[in-house]
């Protein structure tokens, strides 16, 4: 079983190119985690961000599994350097359709 959580940022204007040097740095962290980027899209016109993140079980299990990602230095430290420029965001667990 794969728990999917589907995540999307609506951005401050003017701010995509700031985070999307800053992503790719948090990638490695998550996987430490087991977790995997299914896909990161960017849309540039309207300035979101839209990206899928895996882990293999429930979403019981994913939850514990990102309660301890969250509290981890690793993840600290990445968070560091952020650029907080994300104005609203949506995160909620996704099934396939088809």
């Amino acid at each position: 079983m794969e728990t999917v959580q589907l995540r999307h940022y609506v951005l401050e204007p003017g701010r995509m190119a700031d985070f999307l040097a800053w992503f790719p740095t948090l990638l490695p962290v998550r996987e430490h985690f087991g977790f995997r980027v299914l896909f990161a899209l960017a849309e540039h016109e309207h300035e979101t961000f839209t990206w899928a993140v895996a882990h293999d079980g429930d979403e019981a299990e994913f939850l514990a599994v990102e309660t301890a990602y969250k509290d981890s230095p690793e993840r600290a430290k990445v968070f560091e350097t952020f650029p907080d420029c994300i104005a609203s965001l949506e995160i909620g667990f996704a099934t396939p359709v088809v």
